[in-house]
């Protein structure tokens, strides 16, 4: 995880002069977990991690002034990540007139010899609040506290998403129906 004394020095720079190379040092620091994230939320679909994580970018530039760095930046721009995604969701569920179920990937069937790709699976098949949840804490290291501020819920109900997915998850992965 990024230094958040050379993220403040960096913000800094950028701010002051526009600097480039400060810019760049953000970017290559914050990137890999952002696109992580933003993978995973896209279900693995690399164009929309792609486009996720250009808007997030974007944004962050337009933002950054205003930050006031009650988080650390890189709560912040995971938050902006998760907006974007929840964003694009709604968009594409407005274009798209199915039911809720069948706008879900559909959960794989479970082969004990590609594990990564069941829970990848899995993930993409639960609900975006459960699914967020489980990324956020358990993958991305973030506190309940720290994932209430990214997506605008409550700390206990972050814990209960995270418990709820966490059964979803054992049921999947388990061969048990959800």
């Amino acid at each position: 995880m990024p230094d958040s004394t050379a993220d403040r020095d960096l913000v800094a720079r950028f701010l002051a002069r526009r600097d480039e190379d400060a810019f760049r040092d953000l970017y290559r620091a914050h990137t890999p977990r952002l696109y992580s994230l933003l993978r995973r939320l896209a279900a693995g679909r690399a164009s929309d991690a792609d486009e996720g994580l250009q808007e997030t970018w974007v944004r962050a530039v337009r933002g950054l002034p205003a930050f006031e760095w009650r988080s650390s930046l890189a709560t912040w721009l995971a938050g902006i990540a998760i907006r974007w995604w929840r964003e694009e969701s709604r968009q594409r569920a407005r274009e798209v007139d199915l039911p809720d179920d069948e706008r879900l990937p559909p959960s794989a069937p479970v082969r004990r010899e590609i594990a990564r790709v069941d829970l990848d699976r899995a993930l993409a098949s639960l609900p975006r609040g459960y699914r967020e949840a489980i990324l956020l804490h358990d993958v991305e290291g973030y506190t309940h506290e720290e994932i209430a501020a990214m997506t605008s819920v409550e700390a206990g109900t972050s814990k209960s998403q995270l418990s709820r997915a966490r059964s979803a998850l054992r049921a999947r992965l388990g061969g048990g129906n959800s």
